[in-house]
């Protein structure tokens, strides 16, 4: 775990709730879909809780960030709320999206969110849209946009860096390199390094651990302030892990990873038990003190997949709405 001076105990403590948080969505967003009750597929965040806090706690709610196919984390990490996180995924009218964006889709931009994307790399040209549109229009935000190993073969990438690096536009790429393209390991699919990728294009690239959210947020911290200033854009390669399958119904794994390896994972480097202990050792939280801050993330869970259960769905006339613009007569 790296090492950054103990300025604000409570910076910290937030850090820790909000990787629980994003935990414990995960886990009963799971279980909603295991018992039948939410429609369509979902892909975990579980196990790179580090990346989405670590990033997001470096930015404000000003600041833009672009989402994934595999996108609660940042959502929850960008600011937004259990109940209309998980009315939004039941479909419910009370959710970011009307219930219309769903899990691949959800949005959130009074924080700044964006909108995951359920195409690979898809939102590669918003984000760097919306950097250009910050300097363009002299505005000081910054945009992160996520995205995963698997999306660097796409060539959409490769466009916007060219752009991003001519015009110098305050935008970070975040690879969260997971090791796995849905079932393929990384090294199979992605010749050469990544890193080398964007400093082909004169960009600024980085390696960090993406289990150690301190890590992840010193380096997310020292760029965005940079950014700021017009000397991006970035790249920053994430090294992490997802705990589950590709999508929740991907159970069976053992023909393209191992039980084991999913354990050292899981045992060894888990984001938030090993923050947990730093938290310990610097005299910051107790053990007491941290499952009481878990216990009522559970609580307030529980309480918001009931809300959004027992919510209405949007009545049939919104079926167009935020779908066709209202032009003038």
């Amino acid at each position: 775990m790296a090492r950054k001076p103990k300025t604000n105990a409570e910076d910290y403590l937030r850090m820790y709730r909000q990787m629980v948080r994003i935990r414990t969505f995960e886990d009963n967003a799971n279980q909603l879909y295991l018992s039948a009750k939410m429609p369509g597929l979902t892909h975990m965040y579980s196990g790179q809780e580090a990346v989405a806090v670590g990033i997001c706690e470096a930015l404000t709610d000003e600041d833009r960030i672009t989402s994934t196919h595999r996108g609660h984390g940042h959502c929850v990490a960008k600011g937004a709320e259990f109940k209309q996180m998980f009315c939004e995924l039941l479909g419910k009218a009370e959710g970011y999206c009307r219930g219309k964006g769903g899990s691949m889709h959800i949005a959130d931009q009074a924080h700044g969110n964006l909108g995951a994307n359920a195409i690979v790399g898809g939102s590669m040209g918003i984000a760097t849209g919306a950097a250009l549109s910050a300097k363009r229009l002299g505005k000081e935000y910054v945009t992160v946009c996520f995205f995963g190993d698997g999306a660097t073969a796409q060539g959409l990438w490769y466009e916007v860096m060219n752009m991003a690096a001519l015009w110098k536009l305050p935008v970070i790429y975040a690879c969260e390199n997971n090791g796995y393209s849905e079932y393929t390991k990384t090294d199979e699919i992605a010749a050469g390094s990544l890193i080398a990728r964007a400093e082909a294009f004169g960009i600024e690239s980085h390696l960090v651990d993406g289990q150690d959210v301190l890590a992840v947020n010193d380096l997310a911290q020292k760029l965005v302030a940079r950014a700021r200033k017009g000397e991006g854009p970035f790249f920053v390669e994430l090294k992490t892990y997802r705990y589950h399958g590709h999508h929740v119904g991907d159970i069976n794994r053992g023909y393209y990873r191992s039980k084991e390896e999913e354990d050292y994972w899981k045992n060894e480097r888990d984001p938030i038990v090993n923050f947990g202990k730093w938290l310990e050792g610097q005299g910051i939280a107790t053990g007491d003190e941290l499952d009481a801050i878990r216990a009522g993330i559970e609580k307030d869970a529980e309480e918001a997949v009931a809300y959004a259960l027992d919510a209405a769905y949007p009545p049939a006339e919104e079926v167009t709405m935020h779908v066709f613009a209202e032009t003038a007569a």
